[in-house]
């Protein structure tokens, strides 16, 4: 599998450059459109995001070491949450265990406007899959 091309930088680059909702929306499905191709493998019960009320999955890949990097690949069935999801991989995968543990993602989803934008459903599920990339470095790390 290759790797998220986005990176956070430039999501917010991009973002504070787009003037209304509207079009951050349209945005945030592009960033999906760019997901790179989710294993049908991994479309099973143990790679779903419990607490989503779109379907999310999500696979992860370990690095070597007592901090690995891990790698996150992730997808929906939903085009804005596939976006969202595309902005998750951008904020954790690719980094080492402890720096995952340490992201406070509340805080980049402030920072972007989500948090304001975003309905209470997508909010949660939203959560949801910060608690299980979060989850996922805590037993990288043990």
């Amino acid at each position: 599998m290759r790797g998220m091309t986005t990176r956070l930088d430039t999501i917010q680059e991009d973002f504070a450059f787009l003037d209304d909702w509207e079009e951050r929306y349209r945005y945030i499905i592009e960033l999906g459109n760019d997901l790179p191709p989710f294993p049908e493998s991994s479309r099973d019960d143990a790679h779903k995001v419990r607490g989503c009320v779109s379907q999310v999955w999500l696979h992860t890949e370990y690095g070597e070491g007592p901090d690995p990097v891990i790698t996150f690949y992730g997808d929906s069935d939903a085009h804005i949450v596939r976006g969202l999801v595309a902005i998750m991989m951008a904020l954790f995968s690719g980094k080492r265990a402890s720096e995952i543990r340490r992201t406070d993602a509340e805080a980049v989803m402030r920072a972007l406007g989500l948090d304001e934008h975003l309905t209470p459903q997508r909010a949660n599920g939203l959560r949801a899959m910060v608690q299980r990339i979060k989850q996922e470095a805590e037993l990288a790390a043990a």
